[in-house]
C-alpha cells in the first residue's frame, strides 16, 4: 500500500501542514518508508510514541505505506503503562519514545503475540481507547475504516475541503481524525496544543475556515475566558468525546457558537452522528443525524429493533467500525452494541439517555446519571461533576454525586436545596463528596475505576 506516500507526494507544494514544511513532511516520510520495510519482521510491530507532530505524522504516513501494524501510543504515558502495552505487543520498533531517535527493540516472545491474531489485512491501526476503566487496550483500524470515515465526514459537510484547528493530541482518534480529513480532503491543518490554547495562543488563521474540535470540558474552559467572541467566528465546533451537559449548551447557543455535537468513539473512527450547527442555533439539542458511512440502530436487551422514541442500547453499523480489540478481532463485524443506551425521534435524530454501565439502581429504582449531573451542573455552582453508585446493603445502591465546588463557600446544603424540585427524590445524591478535581483523561473521560475509591476515601475519612 503507498497510497498514503502518492498523496503526500501530490501535496508537497503545497503549504497546507500550517507552521511546518509540508515538503520537509513528504520528504522524512519517504526516508522512513524505507526504514521500515527493510525491518526484517513481516509486518512488523511498530509501537509509535513521538511528541513531536511532524515526526509523528511521518512515522505514521510510511507504517501505513510499509504495510507494517501500527501502535499509536501517548508519548507521555507513565512506566506502568508503557510496560503494560509493551508486554501486550511485544514490538519490532518503537519510534519516538521520549523524543529519541528510532529505536529497534527485538521482539521477546513475539511468537506468542503473532499467533494470537490472525492477520486477514495489511497494515492494520491500533488505535488506544482507555474506556472507562483507565486500563490501556488498542481498537483495530485500518486506513479503509479511518478513511470511510473521512468520507462520510466530508459527504455530509458538502465535499468541500476541511480546514481543521486541531488542539486535541495526534495520537487519539480525535486528533488523528482531523489530521487524515484535512489531508484527504485539501484542506489546511493547524496544530495547536491545548496548553497553548489556555495561555491565550490563537494563530495567525481566519476561523470562518476553519473546524476546530473540543471536548465539553474545553468548551466550558473557553466560554468561561474569554475565549467566546473568538469560538463564535468558527465555521463548525465539533464537540464530542462525553456529554455535554444542558447548561453548557445553552451557554454556547447564547454566545452564537457553530455547535455541532456529534457521538462517535474509538472504535468507529470518530462521530457517526452529527448534529449540523444551523440545527444547533435553532435549538435542537440531540446528538444530530447518522452520517453516510454509518447506520444506527436501538435494540432491546434481548435484540429487537424498537421504534422511534423508545430508549434502547445503541447498535451500529459503520464501514468505519474497527475490527476488534487487539489481538483478539470481534466475532460478528456486522453489528456493534455499544454501552450507550438512546433513542431516534421521528426526525431520525439521536438523543442519548446514558451509559447501561452506569444506571444507578437504588431501592428499586433506576436512576441514570447525566440527569443528575445536569441538574447539579445547571446551579452554577460547581465547576465539574460525576454521578456515581455506591454498594448499600440497604439500598443496593446509592447516589452519590463527587464534584468541584466554583468557590469555597459552597456548600452541600446549598446544592441539596437547589437540585430538590429538579429531580425526584430517589434521583437526588444521599452522599456528596468534594474534591480539588476529578479524575480525567486528555479527552474529557471519567475514569470510574478509580473514582469510587476516591469516594469511598472520602465518605470513611468523615465517620
Amino acid at each position: 500500500m503507498e497510497q498514503p506516500l502518492t498523496y503526500l507526494q501530490q501535496r508537497a507544494g503545497e503549504n497546507w501542514l500550517i507552521g511546518y514544511d509540508s515538503n520537509q513532511l513528504y520528504c522524512l516520510t519517504e526516508a522512513l518508508f524505507i526504514q521500515f520495510t527493510q525491518l526484517q519482521a513481516t509486518p512488523a510491530k511498530i509501537l509509535i510514541a513521538e511528541p513531536h507532530p511532524l515526526r509523528f505524522l511521518a512515522a505514521f504516513l510510511a507504517a501505513v505505506a510499509a504495510d507494517c501494524h501500527i501502535f499509536l501510543c501517548n508519548p507521555h504515558w507513565g512506566e506502568q503503562e508503557s510496560q503494560q502495552v509493551f508486554e501486550l505487543v511485544q514490538p519490532d520498533l518503537i519510534w519516538g519514545q521520549g523524543g529519541r531517535e528510532a529505536e529497534e527493540q527485538r521482539s521477546r516472545g513475539a511468537g506468542e503475540a503473532q499467533s494470537a491474531i490472525s492477520i486477514q489485512h495489511s497494515a492494520l491501526i491500533m488505535i488506544p481507547t482507555g474506556g472507562s476503566s483507565g486500563k490501556i487496550r488498542f481498537a483495530i483500524h485500518t486506513w479503509e475504516t479511518l478513511t470511510a470515515s473521512v468520507r462520510g465526514v466530508h459527504h455530509f459537510f458538502g465535499e468541500k475541503p476541511i480546514n481543521s484547528f486541531c488542539i486535541l493530541p495526534l495520537y487519539h482518534v480525535s486528533g488523528l481524525m482531523q489530521f487524515l480529513r484535512s489531508f484527504l480532503t485539501g484542506g489546511s491543518l493547524f496544530l495547536l496544543p491545548y496548553k497553548a490554547l489556555k495561555t491565550g495562543e490563537r494563530g495567525n488563521i481566519d476561523p470562518s475556515q476553519y473546524f476546530i474540535s473540543l471536548v465539553p470540558t474545553q468548551l466550558q474552559h473557553l466560554l468561561t475566558s474569554n475565549g467566546s467572541e473568538w469560538l463564535s467566528r468558527f465555521h463548525t465546533v465539533l464537540l464530542g468525546g462525553a456529554p455535554a451537559w444542558q447548561e453548557l449548551l445553552e451557554t454556547a447557543r447564547s454566545h452564537h457558537i457553530r455547535l455541532a455535537p456529534t457521538y462517535g468513539m474509538t472504535e468507529t473512527a470518530s462521530q457517526i452522528v452529527t448534529l449540523k450547527p444551523e440545527y444547533f442555533l435553532a435549538g435542537n439539542n440531540s446528538s444530530g443525524q447518522i452520517l453516510p458511512h454509518a447506520s444506527v440502530a436501538i435494540c432491546s436487551a434481548t435484540g429487537e429493533f424498537l421504534g422511534k422514541n423508545q430508549t434502547g442500547i445503541i447498535t451500529i453499523q459503520s464501514d468505519s467500525l474497527c475490527l476488534g480489540y487487539y489481538p483478539e478481532y470481534f466475532a460478528n463485524l456486522q453489528f456493534f452494541q455499544t454501552d450507550d443506551l438512546g433513542f431516534l425521534n421521528t426526525n431520525s435524530c439521536l438523543h442519548l439517555v446514558g451509559r447501561r454501565s452506569q444506571k444507578i439502581i437504588t431501592g428499586g429504582e433506576n436512576v441514570f446519571p447525566n440527569e443528575v449531573e445536569a441538574a447539579i451542573l445547571a446551579t452554577q455552582l460547581v465547576t465539574d461533576v460525576c454521578v456515581i453508585g455506591l454498594p448499600n446493603p440497604y439500598w443496593g445502591e446509592v447516589v452519590t454525586a463527587v464534584y468541584v465546588p466554583k468557590h469555597s463557600e459552597v456548600s452541600q446544603a446549598a446544592l441539596k436545596i437547589q437540585i430538590e424540585d429538579k429531580l425526584s427524590r430517589f434521583k437526588q445524591p444521599q452522599y456528596w463528596v468534594e474534591v480539588k478535581s476529578l479524575p480525567r483523561n486528555a479527552q474529557g473521560k471519567i475514569n470510574y475505576e478509580k473514582l469510587p475509591r476516591i469516594a469511598m476515601d472520602s465518605l470513611n475519612e468523615k465517620q
